[in-house]
């Protein structure tokens, strides 16, 4: 199996960053808008629009407050395992880090899993770094 892993610096309080991802249903408003177009939920699943077309249902797994930790699963035709996660960790007052990882299946799918995490990652460093508690 295929794992990626991005570790995402953001300047902005870890608690600010939990918020956001803690939010389901609002990724493409609160944590990478641009990257997710729509998000809608149904359910404890989110139906995830990309801006480059793609539509995915991310079902939640566990959303841990203590340990600033979410974790999702996708299925689909071109996916047969996939199960990522975002965790946050402080890094003083004002900074944190958050850790997203995702361990996928096929191997030949890892390639675009990855550079999807890149585009991704850019974009809620940049919604990110812009809050504060």
């Amino acid at each position: 199996m295929a794992s990626i892993q991005k570790e995402i610096p953001i300047a902005a309080p870890a608690a600010a960053v939990w918020d956001a991802v803690r939010d389901f249903g609002a990724v493409h408003i609160r944590l990478a808008p641009g990257f997710v177009t729509d998000t809608r939920l149904d359910g404890d699943v989110r139906i995830v629009s990309f801006a480059n077309g793609s539509v995915v249902r991310e079902q939640l797994v566990d959303c841990n407050d203590e340990r600033r930790r979410l974790v999702y699963t996708i299925r689909n035709q071109r996916i047969t395992q996939h199960s990522a996660s975002f965790q946050i960790f402080p890094e003083g007052e004002e900074r944190c880090r958050m850790i997203w990882t995702t361990d996928v299946l096929p191997h030949e799918i890892a390639p675009y899993i990855e550079q999807q995490m890149e585009l991704g990652a850019r974009a809620m460093q940049d919604t990110l770094g812009r809050l504060r508690v």
